[in-house]
């Protein structure tokens, strides 16, 4: 009997400890609890709330397939991946990650984000049609593919105004010799030709160097009840950290307690901003913060960013994604529509700045933007006619 009251003890701490070690090594996941197909979109629930840093997002060929790996995630039960349609398969790929793949033709663009009202649900946009269509070899069909190639224009007439940063006096960011208002205005033009190849009309607010100021831009793109605004930028840090800073960023409008967000933000309103008060600029800028714009302008930024990334993925390595993000620009300031501000990269770090004057490089992000732009507009049309 005393042998084995010493061994209960043992015992009871023992599975004590493996019961605590259990418990640790899986409070770090998150649980998918629900998965649904609504309104041409997968809707996915979580039990606690969702971080879509730890999305994962890639593109796999022959066929198209579009990849979401959601890491330090486990899928609830067996029949959440069940009754999603031709389209969608998911699985537990390992024991912290849920893989989605979603099937389609080359053309179709998803588009994945986080609900701005719910903080456990991530949506993905699903291809039209009732799966993969197979091609045909025949010579009708290769016409008319050409065809609607050559007159891809799903949102024709919708103007779209881009802005080339700084210019004039105001070079915008220098590093390595080269300056922020040359790199801009190059990629700017590159946007353009991409949107017109697509139907879209565009205006330029500079085509040339010459400055223009920041409440000038958004107004052109009121004047000409332009359906969104890009504003095209580039970032730069300090010397002593040129080496480790790097990436793309796309912000939107809104105030921000972040501190990189802030600083970003000061030095591309400081030409613009000299001899107003402190006041006087939060009280115009928090006259603008509310209502449907800020919530539009953080979607196309979604869009926008997400391409840009995927496109340049595919030819470059090492090319760091530093999301979608909100700051007081004041060039967004006076826009009554969505508008965004793209950083396509640091000029002050050497092999960014490199890439950035590599003309694929700026291809692949007008390109992106393009996309971006397109994936945005159909995702809206598809919201208002539901």
């Amino acid at each position: 009997m005393e042998k084995t009251s010493k061994i209960m003890p043992n015992f009871s701490r023992l599975f004590f400890l493996v019961l605590l070690l259990n418990t640790l090594l899986f409070s770090g996941f998150n649980t998918m609890t629900k998965a649904v197909v609504k309104k041409g979109e997968l809707n996915l629930s979580f039990s606690k709330e969702f971080n879509k840093r730890n999305v994962k997002h890639f593109i796999l060929s022959h066929p198209h397939r579009e990849i979401y790996d959601f890491k330090n995630t486990r899928l609830a039960h067996k029949k959440v991946p069940l009754g999603l349609g031709n389209h969608v398969r998911m699985a537990q790929y390992k024991k912290n990650i849920v893989r989605v793949v979603i099937t389609a033709t080359k053309g179709y663009m998803p588009s994945a984000y986080q609900p701005m009202l719910s903080t456990r649900a991530y949506h993905i946009s699903l291809p039209k049609g009732k799966g993969v269509k197979k091609k045909s070899h025949s010579k009708s069909s290769k016409n008319k593919t050409k065809k609607k190639v050559k007159s891809y224009n799903p949102h024709k007439y919708e103007l779209i105004v881009i802005d080339a940063g700084h210019g004039g006096h105001d070079t915008g960011a220098i590093g390595g010799g080269k300056r922020e208002k040359d790199l801009v205005l190059q990629i700017a033009k590159r946007v353009e030709k991409e949107l017109k190849r697509r139907g879209h009309p565009v205006y330029m607010t500079r085509k040339r160097d010459h400055f223009l100021k920041l409440p000038q831009r958004t107004k052109i793109a009121d004047k000409k009840k332009a359906v969104v605004f890009i504003s095209i930028h580039a970032n730069a840090v300090a010397k002593s950290i040129r080496n480790k800073i790097h990436g793309i960023e796309t912000f939107f409008l809104q105030n921000t307690r972040d501190a990189k967000s802030q600083r970003i933000a000061a030095r591309e309103n400081k030409s613009v901003l000299k001899g107003t008060t402190k006041l006087s600029r939060n009280v115009i800028i928090d006259s603008v913060l509310t209502g449907p714009k800020i919530v539009e302008s953080n979607k196309l930024a979604i869009d926008v960013q997400r391409r840009m990334i995927t496109n340049l993925r595919t030819k470059y390595s090492g090319v760091k994604d530093g999301g979608v993000r909100h700051a007081p620009f004041w060039v967004l300031v006076g826009a009554s529509r969505p508008s965004i501000l793209v950083e396509v990269g640091y000029i002050s770090h050497p092999r960014e700045r490199k890439r950035l004057f590599n003309t694929q490089y700026q291809s692949l992000i007008a390109k992106g933007i393009a996309e971006g732009i397109d994936s945005y507009l159909g995702n809206r049309k598809k919201e208002i006619d539901f």
